[in-house]
């Protein structure tokens, strides 16, 4: 009889890769490695989060091997996370990386030669999904551990090797796999947490009538890849017959359902299959990729229920899932959970879904490629023709310009914990006139100005690596419990705060700092260009080029630009390899600075960080050699038509030099208004 037992040990991470000598072998089978940023970012909040909690201890999840012999593990689950702790384990380089167990790839060369040269990849072929994990990881502890003020950078160290936890399952040689993947994937009888504050709502409510009205509501809601109007089956009553006004004023007032069936067990509703909308029966159903899970959603809608609480602390609330339960519980400790509260949460949670689904962009399911903009601004509605998908406001100046602005926003803050922006905007539509577009394109176009004046150029709101501190956004945005989005632009010290230090350490320059310049530049464009159609010959045309610093890109760079997700790599257009302030080669003060920085897609950092700015400019510019959608920013752009610019008139080697990186930083802190 096949052994089904699972004999399991519960491991530190310095036992894992320093002890017994250990391999652990990833077999063929398995995936190559694939975390992205929000994964990787996500463990090292969630390990420091548990460190300045003084926890004492921290599970992250398991690893299943199979024991081949000779202390040889083969890795059935939990290649993901194994991999991404040795990228952790090189950035903290506490034990050198010779010491450490090893971590091979049986057939993959490329990954086995890229995991051995951690940190410096000096290999001829790189795993460009490894060597991105590592920047992500190298990236993730400067921001959240050393720029902390909270934790001490070695407390963080030691708290890693010592406290972190996994649990290692040794599969024996005669378990039956196919039981053990059967054990792995059932639910079992945990709950979720959203299923757990699902089931405290419908206890609370004491009406059989308002509890199948709520558990209507929840389960349409909680698909978050589907437009709201599509899943409800009270649709008409609720958004109209054209589907697209929100026409209810509260729980109350939401149609009641026929409960014959009587169902008031918490086990039966949480796993009770909810009917379909309308939709589903007239149309095939819509779907797009969300911005958020569920759980999150709940605590920005939580957030925006409690906003009217004289009481309520914005600042102190956090949007992170791991705090779900903890935002419920301290709202009972604060006595607002009442049958009034739980009816105005499940109507908040209506409203605010319909918003989502209708008034913020979406990831269509395409991918991401030149020209072809995946981002979706549109509303499900009838329009007395069909019901289908229709721009939120046609092909408005509006239209263009939320759908880059909210983009930008998403491409900035793509972390669960860090959708403050979301929240605003939410908050802005439950108060405002929806039908008023303009209006809201007006909002949201002072949110980014906000962000970028009173946030990012404020240093009492930047930790030493310039990431916002936790509450910062609220404190600045949230004045009595309402939105304050005028911005100051007072005293305004960009180079005070981003300029490398005497000694040519670098500052760092957030993301959204890169994606608010190229949004301006883009709008520059469209207020100035787009609808003139002007003629490569007009005046118009060479000046608003003469204002960027360099020839005419020609205008599909503009018409043709959005804000990809790939681009997360922040590139040094003079390489930081090359720096050495000997012979008239650049100092590393010189080219850390905004002038010579770009942020682009991953896979042209990774393959090209180290080549010179004309080898980077045979190579991304109007080329088969790499995709165009990776070096999708109009600033990156600027900088190699003004290198182009200089190929024949200057000497080789001075076509990217420090005059050209001091005037390209000049124009554009001319276009952000800031010195």
């Amino acid at each position: 009889m096949k052994n089904n037992n699972l004999p399991l040990n519960n491991i530190t991470i310095k036992k894992l890769y320093y002890d017994d000598k250990a391999t652990y072998e990833i077999p063929i089978y398995q995936r190559n490695y694939a975390w992205e940023k929000d994964e990787i970012y996500a463990l090292i909040q969630d390990v420091y989060d548990a460190c300045a909690a003084k926890k004492p201890a921290y599970f992250i999840g398991t690893l299943v091997t199979f024991h081949k012999g000779d202390k040889v593990y083969e890795v059935i689950d939990g290649q993901q996370r194994l991999t991404t702790i040795k990228l952790v384990l090189g950035v903290l380089e506490e034990i050198p990386l010779q010491n450490q167990n090893k971590l091979t790839y049986r057939a993959r060369k490329k990954s086995n030669d890229t995991i051995d040269k951690i940190p410096s990849f000096d290999v001829e072929e790189k795993d460009n999904g490894i060597v991105k994990g590592y920047r992500y990881a190298e990236a993730a502890v400067k921001e959240i551990v050393q720029g902390s003020d909270k934790v001490d950078f070695a407390d963080f160290i030691e708290y890693f090797y010592n406290k972190v936890h996994l649990i290692h399952y040794q599969v024996p040689r005669d378990i039956d796999l196919n039981h053990y993947f059967e054990i792995m994937n059932s639910r079992g009888e945990q709950l979720e947490k959203h299923e757990i504050i699902k089931a405290r709502l419908f206890k609370k409510l004491d009406e059989p009538a308002d509890q199948a009205k709520f558990d209507r509501l929840w389960k349409s809601c909680g698909e978050m890849n589907v437009y709201i109007q599509q899943k409800h089956p009270d649709a008409e009553k609720i958004f109209s017959n054209k589907l697209c006004n929100f026409i209810k004023k509260s729980f109350d007032d939401l149609p009641g359902v026929d409960n014959k069936s009587g169902y008031t067990k918490i086990a039966e509703l949480i796993n009770r299959t909810g009917n379909s909308g309308p939709g589903e029966q007239k149309d095939k159903i819509d779907t797009f990729q969300p911005i958020m899970d569920f759980s999150n959603f709940l605590l920005i809608v939580l957030k925006l229920t409690l906003i009217d609480e004289k009481e309520f602390n914005p600042a102190n609330f956090i949007l992170d899932d791991k705090e779900l339960i903890r935002e419920f519980d301290e709202v009972k400790n604060a006595g607002f959970f009442t049958v009034d509260f739980v009816k105005k949460f499940s109507f908040n949670l209506l409203k605010a879904k319909f918003l989502l689904d209708n008034y913020i962009v979406h990831h269509s399911n395409k991918d991401d490629t030149a020209g072809n903009n995946p981002w979706m601004l549109q509303r499900w509605q009838n329009d007395g023709e069909e019901i289908s998908l229709k721009n939120l406001d046609g092909r408005s100046e509006s239209q263009h310009k939320l759908e880059q602005l909210l983009s930008m926003f998403e491409v900035s803050f793509t972390a669960r914990q860090r959708k403050n922006y979301l929240f605003y905007c939410l908050l802005y539509l439950f108060k405002a006139d929806i039908s008023d577009v303009p209006g809201y394109c007006q909002f949201v176009s002072k949110l980014a100005d906000k962000y970028f004046y009173d946030v990012y150029l404020k240093s009492d709101n930047l930790n030493k690596n310039n990431t916002p501190k936790p509450g910062s956004f609220d404190v600045t945005l949230i004045v009595d419990n309402k939105l304050y989005y005028e911005s100051h632009k007072e005293n305004l010290n960009f180079t005070g705060i981003y300029e490398s230090d005497d000694k040519g350490a670098s500052r760092e320059i957030p993301l959204f700092i890169f994606n608010y310049l190229d949004y301006k530049l883009w709008e520059k464009y469209f207020n100035e260009l787009r609808a003139k159609g002007s003629s490569k010959e007009s005046k118009a045309r060479k000046d608003f080029f003469d204002v960027l610093g360099c020839s005419d890109l020609e205008l599909n760079v503009f018409d043709q630009f959005y804000f990809s997700r790939t681009r997360r790599s922040l590139e040094h257009f003079f390489p930081q390899a090359k720096a050495t302030g000997e012979n008239g080669i650049l100092t590393e003060k010189e080219i850390n600075c905004l002038g010579n920085y770009a942020m682009i897609g991953s896979e042209a950092n990774s393959s090209g960080s180290n080549w010179d700015p004309i080898a980077k400019l045979s190579h991304y510019w109007d080329s088969d050699k790499i995709k165009q959608v990776s070096v999708n920013s109009i600033k990156f752009m600027i900088m190699m038509r003004k290198c182009k610019d200089n190929q024949g008139r200057k000497e080789s080697r001075k076509e990217w030099t420090f005059d050209e990186i001091s005037e390209h930083q000049k124009k554009m802190l001319d276009i952000l208004g800031v010195q």
